[in-house]
């Protein structure tokens, strides 16, 4: 699978530690940045281009299904997960622990995961992280309509002026 991977300052040692062992396992990864230790970098410009990567690689099929996912790292989770999901066709989840990748994979059809460095250790992320790979969307009538309301939402007219506050 084509795993997209990005983290911040906080989160790029992290970052650092898993893109071996993701190829190890047979991943193909690439690495949307930072390419270096840099404190004064933001996050938003890593979660953005793992978003984008991820959202240009799949269609309306699942994206695991097509062979790519997400991984986002920033020090919270918090900040990359609100960045990656306001790329149309995102759904990033910020999970935990593998039970949590795991629901929302089969929930939420999640195809970028997100990671709190701060708090997750490598051991811990690798676990979260095989959980989220691994998985499959059950797509159950019930998950398909609740995603398929999000993408009509990102399209219309009602998303457009709710990002310019005319709502």
């Amino acid at each position: 699978m084509k795993v997209y991977i990005g983290a911040d300052h906080r989160g790029y040692l992290l970052k650092e530690a898993l893109r071996p062992w993701l190829i190890t396992l047979g991943h193909e990864v690439v690495d949307c940045g930072n390419t270096k230790l840099d404190p004064e970098d933001d996050f938003p410009d890593f979660s953005f281009a793992v978003a984008d990567a991820v959202a240009k690689a799949v269609s309306s099929r699942p994206a695991l299904e097509r062979g790519a996912a997400g991984i986002v790292i920033c020090g919270s989770g918090g900040g990359v997960t609100i960045a990656a999901n306001k790329v149309a066709g995102i759904r990033a989840v910020f999970a935990r622990t593998p039970d949590e990748a795991v629901s929302n994979r089969q929930h939420n059809d999640i195809n970028v995961l997100a990671l709190a460095a701060d708090r997750t250790g490598e051991e811990g992320a690798k676990t979260i992280i095989t959980a989220f790979l691994t998985t499959s969307f059950l797509g159950e009538e019930k998950y398909v309509r609740r995603i398929k309301k999000i993408q009509e939402f990102e399209l219309s007219s009602r998303s457009a002026s709710w990002r310019s506050g005319d709502l």
